[in-house]
């Protein structure tokens, strides 16, 4: 059951760009191993050559102590390794089941075996807790309820070494701790596992031993339990990381600049009324499925409103689609980056102007402007890239989520709404999201943060909305912001 892996001198090239640069190391049987490393370290890229979707430039790659040489993820899954994606891998118009066992169908003679698929696909979400017809399509599940999909086809697989690539982002507390017992029994059961997260209160909590690189190179492995967090973070980013934290500035007063009465979204939201001012950043927070993005895509035009008033400056606005929205100044950042944040087949540049083209083509489109608003974005917000002309799926995960935040920035607007900002995203540059956050405030927009990690909202807000069941149950100011309080109003008991 158990399997150990060597990397000798891994290296791999993207074109002229090199990202990884001999990487030696190997991966214990039956331990936990966090991964850790900034945005654009190769961790990623690493974990892709061992599970067979990338081939290494050169170096050499041994499964129990043989080389071998991954053609295809097929062919590393046949070794027994899976990789759970970050981004996630599903068939959207397919059925849970059929995503599950796709390209591993069961079969009974020349026919699949739909009913033993199905009841093999009911197993594996009671292991993750997800409660889902396995008949259900991909499309009609909630983010969270992707990646517990995604756990529950690796575990289909009956693998014996397991990479998760932050297979937390979206999960609820609840969900977190069953996957962290099913990690144990996984462990006991002699199963390597992988662990890439940029939460390192997990990473602490989960993890036998740590390995760390940067800038696509091997740096260190230590045992978990000689390693303080903060010191996990300095070894990630190679020097002394202050507060993570800005200072929070004094609650601004005044007029509100949007309002929001008794706006509802059919089947997610209710009856929500909230205020925000200028200068101003107020969280949401609420457990997966109390209806926070719902509310949201609702205001912006992404989803049908059926009621409900919406005031900007106290003018009352109708806000159609997105395009009403940015016409009047308010934008919104996905927390589906992949999906609806960026188009990752395009360039860094298209995806940069999108938003804002009308700048940029007077009359006809200025390509040497754009590049020039490109330069700018990749100094302003850190987006690491060897080729400017490359496209944006070329990024790593973290890299994406700059790139889309400079992208809703661009047309300077004066209400931003960010949904899980710092998805995926290392703790480097979540220090820099949160000084960015706080200098929009400064510069008097009202900034609204939708945000699964209280700790994040707890550090950044001057109040935070909670929401349970689709109706918005308290507002928490800054001075009685705990993590008890805001799971108190979230789980309803308070």
């Amino acid at each position: 059951m158990t399997l150990s892996v060597e990397f000798r001198e891994i290296t791999r090239n993207f074109g002229p760009v090199q990202v990884l640069h001999g990487v030696s190391f190997s991966l214990a049987p039956g331990h936990v191993v966090g991964l850790l490393g900034e945005n654009g370290a190769g961790k990623s890229t690493l974990m892709k050559i061992l599970s067979g979707y990338l081939e290494p430039t050169s170096g050499e790659l041994l499964v129990d102590g043989k080389p071998v040489h991954f053609r295809s993820s097929r062919e590393a899954e046949a070794q027994g390794i899976v990789l759970i994606h970050q981004e996630f891998n599903l068939a959207e118009d397919l059925t849970i089941a059929q995503n599950i066992f796709l390209g591993h169908e069961k079969t009974r003679g020349w026919v699949l075996d739909d009913a033993a698929m199905r009841e093999a696909t009911r197993e594996v979400l009671r292991q993750v807790g997800l409660q889902a017809d396995p008949d259900t399509r991909v499309r009609n599940l909630i983010v969270a309820e992707k990646q517990l999909v995604e756990i529950a086809k690796a575990l289909a697989r009956k693998a014996r070494l397991l990479v998760m690539d932050e297979p937390t982002a979206t999960l609820t507390p609840g969900e977190t701790q069953r996957l962290f017992a099913l990690m144990a029994q996984l462990k006991a059961e002699g199963v390597t596992l992988v662990y890439i997260s940029h939460k390192l209160d997990e990473v602490e909590k989960v993890t036998d031993e740590v390995v760390v690189m940067r800038d696509g190179r091997f740096v260190t492995r230590q045992p978990t339990r000689e390693l303080t967090r903060h010191a996990m973070a300095n070894l990630m980013v190679g020097r002394e990381i202050s507060d993570l934290f800005p200072a929070k500035d004094a609650a601004p007063e005044g007029a509100p600049l949007l309002q929001v009465r008794g706006f509802s979204v059919p089947g997610w939201a209710q009856d929500v009324s909230f205020e925000v001012r200028p200068g101003e950043i107020l969280g949401f927070a609420g457990l997966v499925g109390a209806g926070r993005t719902e509310l949201f895509e609702g205001l912006l035009g992404l989803r049908e409103a059926s009621a409900g008033e919406v005031r900007l400056d106290g003018r009352e606005v109708r806000l159609r689609n997105p395009r009403d929205a940015a016409n009047e100044g308010i934008t919104y950042l996905s927390e589906d980056r992949k999906g609806k944040g960026l188009l990752v087949d395009f360039g860094l540049r298209e995806n940069l102007t999108l938003m804002n083209l009308r700048a940029y083509a007077q009359p006809v489109l200025a390509p040497a402007r754009e590049q020039q608003a490109l330069e700018e974005a990749v100094r302003a917000y850190g987006i690491r890239t060897g080729d400017l002309r490359q496209r944006a799926s070329a990024l790593s995960g973290g890299n994406q989520q700059k790139l889309a935040l400079a992208k809703v920035l661009q047309p300077k607007p004066r209400v931003v709404v960010l949904d899980e900002p710092t998805r995926g995203v290392d703790v480097g540059a979540k220090r820099d999201i949160y000084f960015l956050v706080q200098r929009l405030a400064r510069e008097g927009r009202a900034v609204i943060v939708i945000s699964s990690e209280l700790l994040e909202l707890i550090g950044l807000c001057h109040r935070v909305a909670v929401m349970r069941g689709g109706r918005l149950t308290a507002t928490v100011h800054d001075e009685h912001l705990t993590e008890e309080e805001l799971i108190a109003h979230a789980t309803g008991t308070r």
